[in-house]
């Protein structure tokens, strides 16, 4: 039965229960309940989790239970925990989880635990780890590496950029990291730019070594190494983390400097296998470690909790709601912390790419909306910025705020500020400002109207402790395990991405074009390769051929 067909679906637009959530303000929800706050504020692990400034009633949240088992999520869940095949179109397992097991855990894909494989290679990075951080592994010259450049992009970049920028305090002082993602040469030439060939090191990370970017910004990085080195350096500047050792060995690196994973690892759940090579290069086994036991201790509450207190469970069902009862499809993640600057732009990847699919895991096609456009900035700049259309705008944007007790630098009296905006933004959305507050102020009556706020903007508050390397892992998989619930909710395969597809063949197709001669652009039939086009892309071709110099 499709989702709209089901009596629990219906009920979330019909029932006077939820009907009432809709349409109460918060200023109300919280004068008739003293206790709401506390009722709807979860803890897992070290964060603390309040929704309370969503929209939703008690009977609302039993509804959307109701709904989350109807639609299968706990045995969906422990199917992907079994190592079952559930990305459908692919016939893979979905074992990300894996990445962080503990050594006495048992994952199985296809009869096999690949739990040992797991500790193997993440033995294999400590020792790789501990080698350079020690000036142990020298470039060809002799001199310590001073430098990592990780060269992937989407998942094979997004993920370890974030991460280092989040925990750039707990990384090592020795050297600097630095990642090209971007196939405009500005993004190599820049980052190389200031680097001595002879200390610097080449993380090159492509499950298939095959994609396009990353080969091209590596042999980019090749080329500037060996000017300057010779090609016998590369053995001495470059690793690889990919399946591919064919293709890895082609390009010149040997293979007992690869790091690999696995076909059951989608690029943007990978931080956490040896596309973190380069966060574990920066911030030490010893830290890499706590990192990946951040992200399985919401595992198992993910795993474990009854759905009712399961956060992973309920932020997915916040944002069912908020979707699609109160009509908003997007999601403000605006984490009151600089070093998660990179954080909204993963969680795009992560829930954009997951979950931004019209097609059903049946292969008809769905009949309501899916994944939201998710966005972010941290605060308080973002308030200088789109607050203005948050509180006072005709879009309803949900937020989700982070924050943290204690910062990571000395400056008391900054952070001090920074949680006090935090808070009162939320608030404010929340509670708004009537008409009566404003002109109780004195305000003059032109600008009476233009100075009232609503509110009943929707948020949630994630805050932990600190931002340590087992917080970050616990944030990234309680977003993991929130897109999952929300993918088999709408009835949809999460861990393909057959979008990206079309626009990479595309690409291939026109680059030639680009750069042939006359002669070259006319194939066997004598006709013009062009004639495929239509005719805008034709003249942009023609305008790129005319003025690329």
């Amino acid at each position: 039965m499709s989702l709209t067909d089901l009596p629990e679906w219906r009920a979330l637009f019909v029932d006077p229960d939820s009907t009432s959530a809709a349409a109460a303000h918060l200023r109300d929800l919280f004068a008739d309940d003293p206790g709401r706050a506390a009722r709807m504020t979860n803890e897992v692990g070290d964060l603390r989790v309040d929704w309370s400034k969503q929209r939703l009633t008690e009977p609302a949240v039993g509804a959307l239970l109701q709904l989350a088992r109807a639609r299968g999520v706990e045995e969906r869940r422990n199917a992907m925990f079994l190592g079952e095949a559930i990305n459908v179109t692919e016939g893979r397992s979905v074992l990300h989880v894996a990445l962080r097991s503990d050594p006495s855990d048992v994952y199985v894909v296809e009869g096999r635990n690949v739990v040992p494989d797991v500790h193997d290679v993440l033995g294999r990075i400590g020792v790789f780890a501990r080698r350079v951080r020690s000036g142990e592994w020298t470039g060809a010259t002799g001199k310590p590496i001073a430098a990592v450049v990780n060269i992937g992009i989407g998942g094979s970049d997004l993920g370890p950029a974030m991460a280092y920028r989040a925990l750039r305090e707990s990384a090592t002082e020795q050297f600097q990291c630095r990642f090209v993602s971007n196939v405009d040469g500005a993004d190599i030439h820049r980052n190389l730019a200031d680097l001595d060939p002879a200390t610097t090191l080449f993380v090159v990370s492509s499950k298939t070594f095959t994609t396009i970017e990353t080969l091209t910004n590596a042999r980019t990085a090749r080329a500037w190494l060996t000017a300057t080195l010779g090609g016998e350096a590369v053995a001495k500047h470059f690793v690889a983390v990919s399946t591919n050792a064919t293709k890895v060995a082609e390009f010149g690196i040997d293979t007992d400097n690869m790091f690999g994973f696995w076909d059951w690892v989608g690029g943007r759940y990978s931080v956490d296998s040896a596309i973190g090579l380069s966060l574990a290069l920066a911030i030490g086994p010893k830290r890499f470690a706590e990192f990946l036991g951040g992200f399985r201790i919401v595992d198992r509450h993910f795993r474990e909790a009854p759905l009712a207190q399961n956060v992973p469970v309920l932020l997915a069902l916040v944002g069912i709601w908020n979707q699609h009862v109160l009509g908003a499809n997007t999601l403000a993640v605006l984490p009151y912390a600089q070093e998660l600057a990179r954080f909204p732009a993963y969680l795009q990847q992560l829930d954009m790419e997951s979950n931004g699919k019209y097609v059903g895991v049946d292969g008809g096609r769905v009949d309501h909306t899916t994944g939201p456009i998710v966005w972010g900035e941290p605060g308080t700049n973002g308030q200088h910025a789109f607050y203005q259309l948050i509180h006072q705008g005709t879009w309803l944007v949900p937020c989700d705020f982070i924050g943290f007790a204690r910062p990571n630098h000395q400056y008391q009296e900054h952070h001090d500020l920074l949680v006090a905006n935090l808070f009162a933004q939320a608030e404010a959305l929340a509670f708004g400002k009537t008409r009566d507050e404003v002109v109780a102020d004195g305000v003059a009556d032109h600008q009476v109207d233009h100075r009232v706020f609503l509110g009943n903007r929707p948020s949630t508050m994630i805050l932990a402790d600190q931002l340590t390397p087992s917080v970050l892992g616990q944030l990234v998989a309680l977003y993991e395990h929130k897109v999952f619930v929300q993918g088999v909710i709408w009835g949809i395969n999460s861990y393909d991405q057959w979008g990206v597809e079309l626009g990479k063949v595309l690409a291939n197709r026109i680059s030639p074009e680009l750069t042939a001669t006359d002669d070259e652009r006319v194939n066997e039939i004598g006709t013009s390769n062009l004639a495929a086009h239509d005719s805008s892309t034709t003249a942009l071709i023609e305008w790129y051929r005319n003025r690329r110099g």
